[in-house]
């Protein structure tokens, strides 16, 4: 049994009406804006249009009266044409002809006959055979190349050993000067001038270094990197003389609907919605429904002035449907009025800390912290910036927070036999196969970014530190616990953090092109152990771990005392040079620079003088331009808006959270080591260990980004735990702690 709660301080229900109420001035000063609704081209065989300003490309018909979409080779790689029947499909890449292959240099040489699937030629007094994996020349695999990486090294060697249909995809490179691994020399040709990849549809396509001119037929939208234009239904045929293209997500927003469009091109304009209108669909409606239901029941619960009143759970509920009937709408691009979402958000952070348990310390922190991160979306929104971020991160804490809260409401005893020690293993084992099943589908069909719209590795994260968690627990009482039928399924329990830990490692490394994920892991790694070590009383392996802590912060000041020139050539070792010098590199450290001088021009009290709040609702500036400033540099951001002082505020908050989270877990632990049942025991641990690797990740990720933003740490960066619009890292990882801070505050 705990001894006491620790409760809400009165200064965070205060803080959070304030917070909220400049989002409410911003909404109300925010100028009107408006974005393309749909763009109408009307063109003649053998005319075009540019469909500047919303992409570097062109639309135009040719003398047969067909369309075709042209790029310039910057654009190009990055726009896709969607098709009903097939994978998305490059401008740059095509299919090998039936016949003949085109290779780069002008060599045009004869395909032979090969499975589906796969390539076969001869070329270069040698016979090819390619399968979107494996290149084999006269029927052999060749050596690695010289500049090989041991990633590359150990696929190779993967595909060579496991039959077709577990082969991971490797392109086969065409140019340069050497017949080496899945690359073809051509002479007087640059490496890599074409690649040969295995699309999802099992096919091979050829991605060459210039884009080529592509058909519009049986196209029904075409995706320029976060933007994208969907047909109307009539499509692009060569008998229709009018083209409609509807821009959906990411759409730029206008000053003014007078954009100057060249000839052939009109567009129609909708204004950006900030405020409540009627409902354009049955979706709106059904979510302007559930909504005023949770608003009903919020004001219900708030006049009856009891936590057990009957609304409670009907305000949960609501707002869970809203949170979800939110990101559909999201999804159809037709998303809720800003304040509508802004309502939504707020009626969920509400619910959640008058939900039972919920009015820890390390909530009312965490209360605050999402707050400021909706305020910093909703400036950048409102800047110039898209407001999806702003409305997706309100529609995801409506469904986590609704959620969490109908946990809270469950009856006492039913959340007790849940939480049994071996119905939360099969859980822990449960989800923690669900984390590699989804690690696996981004390795397969995802990139750095994710895959289906979710970051598969945040999930992972929290099986991770739970499982972890429950391992450490049976530790502690390893003779007291429950018994198992053989030595294996005693053993297997603690296995699975290992091979799960073993499996972020080699994700961290295959998939992800940055060393940031290893050194999150690491540092979760030395956090949990230090947990243990402090919970079990090894004084020495305490001793170490603070001394590695210390050797490591030693080792980056030196790195950065010896500058770039010590560092050798490589590819970890350019991204050191470009942290210690930026301006050397002005490409590869624009980031680095763009953030130095936007919070250079922060100052202390903001770009302002005000901390932002003469600048509330009005355009962001060049800040709003740094890549990623939504995600990895969103402190960048905030500093230049609202000022160094505003940033050792938030600093000082996040220190806050951590300490809360470090005190309950040290509570935890010793309400374990208090007596009763040894189901107590293993319960107080569980969240003593499971609330320390939490903090940790956390720490990580703070540490990690401001790091980035301060040019302190040599790395990419990782999002900053919830200032950030990390859709994933929040659902999946920040939700299920602030749920586990709430468990660990009953009596």
């Amino acid at each position: 049994m705990l001894a006491r709660r620790v409760t809400v301080p009165a200064l965070v229900p205060a803080l959070l009406a304030l917070l909220f109420l400049i989002q409410v001035g911003a909404l109300l000063r925010a100028p009107a804006m408006w974005r393309p609704d749909a763009v109408t081209l009307h063109l003649a065989p053998g005319e075009s249009a540019t469909l500047e300003p919303l992409a570097r490309a062109a639309i135009r018909r040719d003398a047969a009266g067909r369309w075709l979409l042209e790029t310039d080779p910057e654009q190009g790689a990055r726009a896709l044409l969607l098709r009903a029947d097939s994978a998305p499909e490059s401008l740059a890449s095509v299919p090998p002809g039936s016949d003949f292959l085109l290779l780069p240099g002008g060599h045009r040489v004869a395909r032979q006959d090969a499975p589906a699937g796969t390539l076969a030629f001869a070329f270069a007094g040698s016979s090819w055979r390619y399968d979107g994996a494996t290149l084999l020349r006269d029927g052999h695999s060749q050596p690695a190349c010289p500049d090989a990486r041991w990633r590359a090294r150990l696929a190779a060697w993967w595909n060579r050993t496991v039959s077709a249909p577990l082969t991971l995809d490797r392109p086969l490179r065409l140019g340069g000067n050497l017949h080496c691994g899945n690359r073809i020399g051509i002479a007087d040709v640059l490496p890599d001038a074409a690649l040969v990849n295995r699309s999802p549809d099992g096919s091979l396509r050829i991605t060459g270094q210039t884009p080529s001119a592509r058909a519009l037929d049986g196209v029904r939208g075409i995706v320029f990197g976060a933007l994208r234009l969907d047909f109307s239904a009539q499509g692009a045929g060569a008998s229709i003389d009018s083209l409609v293209l509807r821009p959906q997500r990411r759409v730029p927003q206008f000053a003014a609907p007078s954009v100057e469009l060249p000839p052939g091109l009109a567009w129609q304009w909708a204004k950006r919605v900030l405020w409540p209108a009627p409902p354009s669909g049955p979706g709106q409606a059904a979510f302007l429904a559930v909504l005023a239901i949770a608003t009903l029941a919020a004001a219900l619960q708030a006049a009856a002035r009891t936590r057990s009143a009957a609304a409670a759970p009907v305000a949960a509920l609501a707002l869970l449907i809203a949170g979800l009937l939110a990101l559909a709408l999201q999804r159809l691009g037709q998303p809720p009025a800003a304040a509508l979402s802004l309502l939504l958000a707020g009626l969920a952070v509400a619910a959640w800390l008058a939900a039972p348990g919920a009015r820890t310390a390390a909530n009312g922190c965490a209360a605050l912290l999402l707050a400021a991160g909706l305020l910093l979306q909703l400036e950048l929104g409102l800047g110039g910036r898209d407001l999806g971020y702003f409305q997706k991160t309100s529609a995801l804490l409506a469904t986590g927070l609704g959620a969490l809260t109908l946990w809270r409401l469950a009856p006492a005893a039913w959340r007790e036999r849940c939480a049994s020690p071996r119905t939360v293993e099969h859980f822990l084992l449960a989800l923690a196969l669900l984390a590699l099943c989804a690690l696996a589908a981004q390795v397969a069909w995802g990139d750095e970014t994710g895959v289906f719209d979710i970051q598969p590795v945040e999930l992972a994260k929290l099986a991770l530190a739970a499982m972890t968690a429950h391992c450490l627990a049976l530790r502690c009482s390893w003779h007291d616990g429950p018994q198992y039928r053989s030595t294996f399924a005693r053993w297997l329990p603690l296995a699975a953090p290992v091979l799960l830990f073993l499996a972020l490692l080699a994700f961290a490394l295959v998939q992800v092109d940055d060393y940031s994920p290893l050194i999150l892991l690491l540092l979760w790694a030395g956090g949990t152990v230090l947990a243990y070590a402090c919970a079990a009383g090894r004084r020495a392996i305490a001793a170490m771990l603070l001394l590695a802590f210390a050797a490591g912060a030693f080792g980056i000041g030196t790195l950065r005392e010896a500058g770039a020139a010590a560092l050798p050539s490589g590819f970890y070792t350019e991204r050191f040079q470009a942290w210690l010098a930026p301006g050397e590199h002005p490409h590869t450290g624009q980031q680095l620079l763009r953030a130095a001088r936007a919070i250079a021009q922060g100052g202390l009290a903001g770009a302002d003088s005000a901390f932002g709040l003469r600048s509330a609702g009005l355009p962001a500036g060049e800040a709003s331009l740094i890549p990623a400033v939504q995600d990895d540099f969103a402190p960048a951001f905030l500093l230049n808006r609202h000022g160094l002082l505003a940033g050792l505020a938030l600093w000082c908050l996040q220190a806050a959270l951590l300490a809360c989270l470090l005190w309950q877990a040290v509570r935890a632990h010793g309400a374990a080591g208090a007596g009763g049942s040894w189901q107590q025991a293993w319960a107080g641990r569980f969240r003593c260990f499971a609330l320390c690797g939490g903090a940790a990740f956390v720490a990580g990720h703070l540490l990690l980004s401001w790091g980035t933003n301060l040019a302190i740490l040599p790395v990419m960066g990782q999002p900053m735990s919830f200032l950030s619009a990390g859709g994933s890292h929040l659902l999946f990882f920040l939700l299920p702690l602030l749920g586990l801070s709430a468990a660990s505050n009953e009596e």
